[in-house]
């Protein structure tokens, strides 16, 4: 009996027991589903959200080249600068040097005197500055605001903005004298051929196109008034030097005059030829022009034998031409008139008798008598 009960019994607890567990499991189920329900939703919303971040980043690519765009265009400008600066500073230094050593310039191009009358003729200067001189120093100075400006430097300690209308303005005003210098090589100058100034004029065009580029279209609109300022001025500078250089004991028939030589008749006596060794000897100098008959009745005082004794200095020693006047050591001499006698630092003027020569230069009889 007790077994019947206890196999009997078995059953029923154990089917008890099963219960529960199924309403369990049934409950467990259904949060089961609310969670994945729920991580369903939450991953939609984080894929739409990532879709519109990327969304977000494709719509802002295209600005972000156009601005890379725009300064790379604006940097390769300055660089631009920078290069054709540099060039243009080498080649107005070695014009410079030809200019102060009074060298010869070498005409690879062409007759080769072009270049040397071209360099050497009274518009070579502005104001007596030798214009190679100026050139080197505004190139200089566009090459330093082109690196500067290139790599997004504070040029020249002035801020960018004022660095691009300092670039802009200088370029501007190299432009303009290269455009009056083509002028004059085509007015004075016909016939001959410089291929430094062309290159120049080249160079400055360049460097204002690309000056232009570098600021920007806009805003070089705003600065035209500023810009045609510069022009003026520029052309009003020398327009204003190259008139006030120009010789007033050379008349109009002379403009083409081939250079020659006029003998000297008259015999020297010893007094003559002591006097030229003496002039000679202290450093004395006589300045004249081929053309000029007080320069001619000069050397007569002195005769044939004296005069090829003097320091004589031919201003004029390539004739007289359109735009080309006097030899670089007449024109640093700063001579009013033909002849001129430079003797002891002093400077005289007109031609002089041989008795006053030798009393402003010292010269004393006892050197005669030696002589004889």
């Amino acid at each position: 009996m007790a077994s019947l009960i206890g196999v009997s019994s078995s059953p029923f607890p154990t089917q008890t027991s099963h219960l529960p567990p199924s309403r369990s499991n049934s409950i467990s189920s259904l949060i089961q589903l609310k969670r994945d329900s729920a991580r369903r939703l939450l991953l939609l919303r984080v894929s739409c959200s990532s879709r519109k971040v990327e969304d977000a980043e494709t719509e802002s690519e295209p600005k972000v080249v156009l601005s890379n765009t725009s300064a790379d265009t604006s940097i390769s400008a300055y660089n631009w600068c920078a290069a054709l600066g540099g060039v243009g500073f080498f080649e107005t230094s070695y014009l410079t040097y030809l200019k102060l050593t009074n060298s010869e310039a070498f005409c690879p191009v062409g007759d080769g005197s072009s270049c040397g009358n071209i360099l050497n003729s009274s518009y070579s200067a502005v104001f007596g500055v030798p214009l190679p001189l100026i050139g080197m120093i505004a190139y200089g100075v566009v090459a330093v605001l082109g690196i500067q400006l290139g790599q997004k430097r504070t040029p020249l300690g002035i801020g960018e903005a004022y660095g691009r209308l300092l670039l802009l303005g200088t370029s501007t005003s190299m432009a303009a004298a290269s455009a009056y210098f083509l002028y004059i090589l085509s007015t004075q100058f016909s016939g001959e051929f410089c291929l430094y100034c062309l290159a120049s004029a080249l160079l400055s065009f360049g460097l204002f196109i690309s000056s232009i580029k570098g600021l920007g279209s806009q805003e070089v609109q705003k600065e035209v008034g500023l810009q045609l300022l510069i022009v003026l001025l520029v052309v009003s500078t020398l327009n204003n030097s190259y008139s006030a250089s120009q010789p007033t004991n050379t008349s109009s028939a002379m403009t083409e005059l081939e250079y020659f030589t006029t003998e000297i008749t008259s015999p020297s006596t010893p007094f003559a030829i002591s006097l030229a060794k003496h002039l000679r000897s202290i450093g004395a100098k006589m300045y004249g022009a081929f053309w000029c008959s007080h320069c001619q009745e000069q050397k007569e005082m002195f005769g044939r034998e004296a005069s090829k004794l003097l320091d004589y200095v031919e201003c004029f020693p390539d004739g007289v031409k359109k735009g080309i006047y006097m030899a670089n050591a007449c024109q640093e001499a700063k001579l009013e008139g033909f002849p001129t006698w430079i003797i002891n630092g002093e400077v005289l003027s007109g031609e002089k008798k041989l008795s006053e020569l030798a009393e402003l230069s010292g010269f004393t009889m006892n050197e005669l008598t030696e002589a004889k």
